[in-house]
């Protein structure tokens, strides 16, 4: 009898973990994902209850040794410290080329705007990028007389199938629009728009041949927390990602690797005491006041318990599995609902094969907007976004996701494209 409830519950678990049916322990620590279907991890990733655990604790001990005390000091510098080292670890760089931000955009501006540029030369963006670094590229050239031009990957939409493809075409690209006084190159890891994943690799090497040694800064905002990211980050000058996303951090707090050079060449830009290496008396001139590894690009007091809320959710993650099985689950789900999309009639995703990640951009061939299709859905308790360049519709699957939660998006988005 033992023998057959041993055997039943081996086959349980199996069903469970191993197979089709899979069911991730992360997932059932996170409220949100427990009344509705969340395709949004590129947008926000719903916050494990641990980790908001841990963001109490972390504001109760603050509490009791005094938030402004000389007790606290040994805990804010334990926590910065603690922090710094995991997300160097999973960046593969050393922690002196780690700093702490609040998102992306600010690790990507703060230090861009203190790299040594001069006038008449030129910035090269992807037409992909986030209207955040756009826009703050444009503001840069129009503080420092510089020009920008425009990097072509919008159309780069083989997936994952066609990464070499992608990469001859990116690179020809390239060459074309290099020119001799081309002094940045902005390039997303996995464009948040199409889903195509660019070769960041192959970009720096061309670019280290290039006579004026562009830099070259990395939006990877949809990169950090579902694929592995050493690779990129250290052959990027800037890469800026966030903890809110696919990390399933807290909101307000990211990072950003920077090069050797960057820390040798850039002056920080938005000072604070944490820029410093002495938060002492300003009467005493100094030619380096600031610190000289990355820390010179964070600015002034944040919320540490953040810092507690992250390392939980970074840390849950690698206990379902390796980063590289974790992009596997990805993968097999994000196909699974792309393949589903091409059997659709009046439906036509944005890539042409595979995805190489979780992010699956479409489209829906009818008369009402995508924004009328997202709240449409959202009524069913079907959770996507819409985009505005390209005009699309975009689902998100993580390691969370599940093959249910697929099939019922898949089922929505056909009734809708079907309905008359």
């Amino acid at each position: 009898m033992w023998i057959y409830a041993i055997q039943s519950l081996t086959t349980l678990i199996s069903e469970l973990f191993i197979g089709n049916f899979r069911m991730s322990y992360l997932r059932a620590l996170m409220p949100a994902l427990q009344n509705k279907k969340y395709f949004n991890y590129g947008g926000q990733g719903p916050l494990p209850t641990p980790s908001l655990e841990a963001i109490n604790a972390s504001w109760k001990i603050i509490q009791e040794l005094g938030p402004f005390t000389n007790n606290v000091w040994p805990y804010v510098a334990g926590e910065l410290n603690a922090t710094r080292n995991l997300l160097a670890k999973i960046c593969g760089v050393a922690i002196n080329r780690i700093a702490l931000t609040e998102n992306v955009t600010s690790g990507c501006v703060l230090p861009m705007l203190g790299l040594p540029f001069a006038s008449g030369d030129h910035l090269l963006i992807s037409d992909c990028e986030h209207p955040g670094i756009v826009y703050a590229c444009r503001e840069l050239a129009h503080r420092q007389q510089l020009f920008i031009d425009i990097l072509p990957v919008k159309q780069l939409r083989g997936g994952g199938n066609w990464e070499e493809t992608t990469e001859q075409i990116l690179l020809k690209n390239l060459e074309t629009k290099l020119r001799p006084s081309t002094r940045l190159v902005v390039l997303s890891h996995l464009l948040w728009n199409t889903g195509q994943l660019m070769p960041i690799s192959a970009v720096a090497e061309r670019l280290s041949n290039h006579p004026n040694n562009p830099y070259l800064l990395v939006d990877a905002a949809q990169t950090f927390g579902q694929i592995p990211v050493k690779e990129a980050a250290a052959k990027a000058d800037i890469y800026a990602f966030t903890g809110h996303k696919w990390a399933c951090g807290p909101e307000g707090l990211g990072g950003v690797v920077l090069s050797e050079r960057v820390l040798e060449e850039a002056n920080p830009t938005l000072i604070g005491w944490r820029s410093l290496k002495h938060e002492g008396n300003t009467s005493e001139e100094s030619l380096t006041p600031f610190h000289l590894d990355s820390r010179r690009f964070e600015v002034a007091t944040s919320c540490i318990p953040l810092l507690a809320g992250l390392r939980s959710s970074l840390e849950l993650l690698e206990s379902e599995n390796t980063e590289t099985e974790r992009l596997r689950t990805i993968q097999k789900l994000s196909f699974q609902f792309w393949s589903s999309l091409q059997n659709l009639e009046g439906v036509k995703s944005i890539l042409e094969g595979p995805p190489p990640a979780g992010l699956v951009s479409f489209t829906l061939l009818e008369r009402r907007s995508p924004q009328e299709i997202v709240n449409l859905l959202g009524k069913k308790g079907l959770w996507i976004r819409d985009l505005e360049d390209p005009v699309c519709l975009r689902a998100c699957l993580h390691i969370t996701s599940e093959e249910e939660e697929v099939k019922a998006l898949n089922e929505a988005i056909e009734q809708s494209a079907t309905r008359s």
